[in-house]
C-alpha cells in the first residue's frame, strides 16, 4: 500500500498494490502495521456496507464530541465522487474540504480522522461503498452539514435535477451546530 498525505491535515489518501495474472487480482486492502506507521494506531470496530444508484447524494455526516468517528473508505462497485471537511478547530485545515474519485476500478481509499464531515455522490448506475469505524455510531450525537451549504460550495457533479438526497441531510444548518 502506497499512502500519501491529501490537502488536509491527517486525512490520508491510500493506493493498494494490486497483483494482477490469469486468475484475476489480488491486493491488500487493510494492514495493521502500515497504518500504524503512517497514520498512528486505529482499531477498527465495525465495517459497514452502503448500496446506491446514479444521483445519490449522501451526507455530509459526522458524529460530535466523544462520538466521533474515523472512518477507512473505499468503493468496491462503481465509482462516487467522495468528500470531507476538516471541522477540527485547532486544525491549520479548519473548515476546508476536498473531493476524490474512488471506484472499483482505481481501488483507492481514503483515510479519515475523527472530526471530520463526510459524503459522497454516486457517479456510476451503482455503487457499492465500504466503510470501516473506530467506533459505534450514537444517534444522540449525529450531525451533518448540508451537501449545498455555501461557506463549502461544494461542486456536485451530477446535474441538480438528477440528484437523489434526503430531506434530512438537505435541512442540516451548519450555524445550528454545537461545534462551531
Amino acid at each position: 500500500m502506497k499512502f500519501h498525505e491529501s490537502i488536509l491535515q491527517d486525512c490520508w489518501i491510500i493506493r493498494p498494490k494490486v497483483f494482477e495474472d490469469q486468475r484475476g487480482t489480488f491486493m491488500e486492502t487493510f494492514k495493521k502495521q502500515s497504518f500504524e506507521q503512517h497514520i498512528g494506531e486505529i482499531h477498527f470496530i465495525q465495517e459497514n456496507e452502503a448500496q446506491s444508484t446514479y444521483g445519490v447524494i449522501r451526507g455530509m455526516h459526522f458524529q460530535i464530541g466523544e462520538a466521533a468517528q474515523a472512518k477507512l473508505i473505499r468503493c468496491v462497485q462503481g465509482e462516487i465522487l467522495d468528500v470531507v471537511i476538516d471541522l477540527r478547530k485547532d486544525s491549520p485545515t479548519y473548515m476546508q474540504h476536498m473531493a476524490l474519485t474512488l471506484s472499483a476500478k482505481n481501488k483507492t481509499q481514503v483515510f479519515i480522522p475523527k472530526g471530520f464531515a463526510h459524503g459522497y455522490a454516486v457517479l456510476s448506475t451503482t455503487a457499492r461503498v465500504l466503510y470501516k469505524v473506530d467506533a459505534p455510531y450514537r444517534p444522540e450525537k449525529e450531525a451533518g452539514i448540508s451537501p449545498y451549504d455555501p461557506r463549502f460550495a461544494i461542486e456536485w457533479p451530477i446535474d441538480k435535477a438528477d440528484q437523489h438526497i434526503n430531506q434530512r441531510d438537505l435541512d442540516w444548518s451548519l450555524t445550528d451546530q454545537q461545534w462551531l
